[in-house]
């Protein structure tokens, strides 16, 4: 069975869908290698491929494809507006096995929608109507789209809700913010429950999921047909068997501080080059720390010491001092202040 071909009967189960988000710089061969190991989603998505006139598909992210060790179907995610790259891109990608191509609508970074990409097509409905038709002619297997639900305001959602409806995507993905609003709290999820009863294709809900129970309301109360997880997994690599076992009922197993620290551990040895200096290795570590740290005992002074380490003896002295313990942990924030339906 191919990988399209996988996909495709996954987004026709009765069963939810979990799948990773893609995070730039993040979401790379090695990060899916580890998170595969403790349970993983059913589909992981790429990297987004930056598309312009000139642009190739960037090696690195091809490896995510042809080197996937996670035995689950990976989605190609493209970024950008120019049309005939876009079509050029979206061709010459369905030659590698991939599970789908999607077009990413939601990615809020400043230097990314004032190119008009990313979530900063939004602002132009009729050119991502535009968009939405050509590569849907140009797609063969399943083509899906990840959007945030306006730039501006919450009230746009209507309007781009129309321009999905016109198009025969196999999926929307909702991440339920502005772009605007970046990750602040105030997450929509009541919009995406409206996606998924106007669409005819499957919704699935994105925006800070961060625990089995949690998880479990928000796909009963959405109606979504999956979720798709971020930074809550770089948080918790268990959360996506969790989810599996709150579904079925059985009893959540919570990591230890050691396992968390195993976790950090296989981190590092599967994210550091030994050819890179020393300081840029430890940075490298600590944009993962931001997320983990969150969901670890006194969250603030382990962040406060994290954060300031330049060196690896200083980097393991501080996550010994915090996780060299046996007692479960949730790895939850420390204060939840979005409720599950808004």
């Amino acid at each position: 069975m191919t990988p399209s071909e996988t996909f495709s009967n996954l987004l026709r189960s009765p069963a939810p869908v979990l799948s990773l988000a893609p995070m730039q710089d993040v979401t790379t061969l090695s990060f899916m290698r580890v998170i595969a190991r403790y349970g993983g989603p059913e589909v992981y998505w790429t990297e987004f491929f930056r598309v312009h006139d000139v642009s190739r598909p960037e090696k690195w992210i091809l490896d995510s494809i042809t080197k996937n060790p996670t035995g689950r179907p990976v989605v190609a995610q493209l970024i950008g507006n120019d049309i005939p790259a876009l079509i050029r891109t979206a061709k010459e990608l369905q030659h590698y096995p991939i599970a789908a191509i999607d077009l990413n609508l939601g990615c809020p970074a400043p230097i990314v929608y004032r190119k008009c990409a990313g979530g900063g097509l939004l602002r132009e409905p009729q050119r991502v109507d535009a968009i939405l038709g050509v590569l849907r002619d140009a797609v063969t297997i399943p083509f899906t789209v990840k959007t945030r639900l306006g730039f501006e305001s919450p009230a746009e959602f209507e309007a781009l809700l129309k321009i999905f409806a016109k198009h025969p995507i196999d999926l929307l993905t909702v991440h339920a913010r502005t772009v605007l609003q970046m990750y602040r709290p105030g997450v929509r999820y009541d919009l995406i429950a409206q996606a998924a009863r106007e669409l005819k294709c499957p919704v699935f809900a994105n925006g800070n999921v961060y625990s089995a129970t949690q998880a479990q309301q928000l796909l009963t109360e959405t109606d979504a047909h999956g979720l798709m997880i971020g930074r809550g997994a770089i948080r918790n690599p268990w959360l996506f068997d969790q989810i599996r076992a709150q579904l079925r009922g059985e009893k959540i197993k919570l990591p230890t501080g050691r396992d968390v620290l195993a976790y950090i551990h296989e981190l590092w040895d599967n994210e550091i080059s030994p050819d890179i200096k020393e300081l840029s290795q430890v940075q490298r570590m600590k944009k993962f720390m931001n997320f983990i740290g969150e969901g670890i005992s006194s969250p603030t002074e382990f962040l406060h010491a994290i954060r300031r380490v330049e060196t690896t003896v200083e980097f393991w002295r501080i996550c010994e001092e915090f996780l060299s313990h046996d007692q479960p942990m949730n790895l939850e924030p420390p204060a939840i202040v979005e409720r599950a339906i808004e």
